[in-house]
């Protein structure tokens, strides 16, 4: 037996120099994998590397240019009835319940009907969705559509399942909740293939590929792939941000000390390669610039360090020419540009938003978080003067009154979460149409369309519809219509849904850039580590603001401990704590267990170990880690649901 044949013959999932083309164009250009029975395997890469050509092959919707993809030893189109397959845009129908989808789903894949009602029933027990079993899915949130679309997959009891960005615009709460059942159906024997934009899932795979360009570059754990960096992340805090960063970009480069710099909202990070050496160089660059360095931290790369880099040295990079910018802001910078004192909505006796009060200043990014149901859309609408309060006083633009006035309406731009572009109507139909309605000057017209094309990576397409384009171009469309008329007030409502991390570095440099010219921007998003890049975070629960400050002042004000183990049966210890722990305080990222604890963690630490090695496990690494952002957030949100703050969902 030959080499591939014996990996074949262990592998769930078999790829062998497959190769997909669509007349000229390459999208799969040979590549080869294999995984594991019951592993959860990450396939990351850009917009356009060939992962979406790559699962409907895997599911046999689509039949390989030339190469071989086997499930369990048979070719992936006579395997059909053994695969899952989660597409990017759901199957669900709207207009049919929850059980009306799922029954739907198992006739279409032959499952006898009494199998159908056991097995949904008990998939959306385990989802905590069964009683919402009559419920229209179009009156779902988005992690409950998510999780019914994964009863739907689920029922049929496939032995791979394939999921294609499965939680883009789900929640933090239902995102975590959604990958510990992943965790569980994995230990259960089932195998997990799936594409995601967000780097920090991918940290929670036990094994990751990178794909660019249809080829895969680099394979191996989470933790290979950060050690393969050889690097260090840098955390330089400065009260000036912006002339900080654009001095050490003078410093940074591939072959220097100083690899990368990052913008973040109260921080700029670093990859270095010595951190000691680094340093030296910043405090004899800085500090003779009138630059302060307030404080630096030193901590491992993260996987998206690694994508970044990886790509980089691919020759990939978001490149684009300079906005052309005529009308800045920066007079306006320290005062208030967004206002609310007191602000309420009431739909008859539900109450949506409750006395929310807070400022925005020009030249301010400020981030709204919350999970969904939590009000921030209902806040948005007021805030932009969309929707008016039932009580409260708002301040927009320098008005108090009038918020829907011509006037005040040109000083904003808006790019909804749902809408912001025509699908029927080409990309230069759609920028032409914006510009019109916020009043572009003819003479700027075509000099804005330019950048917005460069910006987006779409030179000479702009007579494509918009309709074709994948979600990631299709958003930097629709951010680039939303500033063409220079607002000094933007709003964001999920702006890098569905974008990759190159792409979403391109779009937060632009959103720093306007900040520094003097706009005000309000940020909606559900990735915690884009959150960061926020100067202020306000959390919402149930309608409240519960939390408001910079990113690193709410991690540190976060009391208790996050401790981390390495185990050599996670799942099995996950499940084990969680009958002792309140759920949400144990997660699961790949082979590391995430505990948070209000005791002192060394006493933590021991007592967790002992608990774990006297099931029968071992603890084989055991530290206190740092709390991310979504991490605080989490526990901000089921903290406020103790006393007894949450929307209800029946």
């Amino acid at each position: 037996m030959t080499a591939s044949a014996t990996e074949a013959a262990v592998s769930a999932i078999h790829i062998e120099d497959l190769w997909k083309r669509y007349g000229k164009v390459e999208a799969v250009r040979g590549i080869s994998l294999d995984v594991r029975p019951g592993e959860i395997f990450g396939l990351i890469g850009p917009d356009g590397a060939g992962k979406t050509s790559t699962f409907q092959v895997l599911a046999g919707v689509m039949e390989a240019t030339s190469g071989t993809a086997s499930i369990f030893g048979k070719p992936a189109r006579d395997a059909r009835s053994e695969t899952g397959y989660l597409t990017q845009v759901f199957s669900l129908y709207p207009d049919l319940t929850v059980l009306e989808n799922i029954r739907y789903m198992g006739d279409l894949r032959r499952v006898p009907p009494d199998e159908i009602t056991r097995r949904g029933q008990r998939y959306l027990r385990m989802f905590d969705m069964d009683r919402f079993e009559d419920r229209l899915a179009g009156r779902l949130s988005g992690g409950m559509k998510q999780k019914l679309a994964l009863a739907c997959a689920l029922v049929p009891e496939p032995r791979v399942l394939l999921l294609d960005e499965p939680t883009t615009g789900v929640d933090p709460v239902s995102r975590r909740e959604f990958w510990d059942t992943l965790a569980h159906l994995a230990a259960g024997g089932l195998t997990i293939l799936l594409a995601t934009p967000y780097l920090d899932e991918a940290e929670r795979c036990h094994r990751v590929a990178l794909i660019h360009q249809g080829l895969i570059q680099n394979t191996g754990t989470p933790a290979e792939l950060r050690a393969s960096l050889n690097s260090k992340r840098m955390e330089l805090h400065t009260s000036n941000l912006s002339g900080a960063e654009e001095i050490i970009n003078t410093l940074a480069g591939p072959d220097q000390e100083i690899v990368d710099v990052q913008r973040f909202g109260d921080r700029l990070d670093l990859i270095v390669r010595h951190p000691d050496a680094a340093e030296v160089i910043l405090r004899d660059t800085l500090i003779p610039a009138g630059l302060t360095i307030d404080d630096i931290r030193i901590d491992e790369p993260t996987l998206e360090n690694t994508f970044v880099a990886t790509l980089r040295n691919l020759g990939q990079e978001v490149h684009s020419e300079p906005f052309p910018g005529r009308h800045g802001h920066a007079e306006l910078k320290g005062q208030v540009a967004i206002g609310a004192t007191n602000l309420r909505k009431e739909f008859g006796a539900f109450t949506a938003v409750k006395d929310v009060s807070l400022d925005i200043k020009y030249g301010e990014i400020y981030g709204l978080l919350g999970a969904n149901g939590a009000g921030k859309t209902t806040t948005i609408k007021m805030l932009c003067g969309l929707l008016e309060p039932t009580f409260g006083k708002m301040q927009l633009a320098g008005k108090s009154g009038g918020l829907r006035s011509g006037s005040v309406r040109q000083r904003i731009g808006y790019m909804s979460q749902k809408f912001s572009l025509y699908n029927d109507m080409s990309i230069k139909e759609n920028l032409e149409f914006f510009a019109g309605v916020y009043g572009v000057p003819e003479e700027e017209r075509e000099e804005k369309m330019r950048w917005v094309l460069s910006f987006s990576g779409l030179e000479g397409k702009q007579d494509q519809l918009t309709g074709s384009l994948p979600q990631g171009w299709k958003q930097r469309v629709a951010f680039g219509a939303a500033i063409q008329h220079e607002p000094s007030i933007l709003f964001l409502d999920e702006p890098t849904s569905g974008v990759d991390p190159l792409a979403r570095r391109a779009f937060w440099t632009m959103i720093n850039r306007l900040a520094d010219a003097g706009t005000a921007i309000l940020v909606t998003t559900h990735y915690l580590e884009e959150a960061e890049q926020c100067n202020r975070l306000g959390f919402m629960v149930a309608g409240e603001l519960v939390t408001e400050g910079s990113p690193t002042a709410i991690k540190s004000a976060q009391g208790g401990h996050l401790l981390e183990f390495v185990v050599d049966q996670p799942q099995r210890a996950m499940e084990m704590l969680k009958t002792d722990e309140e759920r949400w305080r144990v997660s699961l990222f790949g082979d590391r267990l995430h505990v948070i604890t209000d005791d002192e963690a060394a006493a933590a630490i021991r007592a967790t170990t002992s608990r774990i090695e006297l099931a029968g496990m071992k603890v084989i690494t055991a530290r206190e880690g740092r709390f991310s952002l979504e991490d605080v957030f989490i526990s901000v949100v089921e903290k406020a649901r103790q006393q007894g703050k949450f929307v209800s969902e029946d």
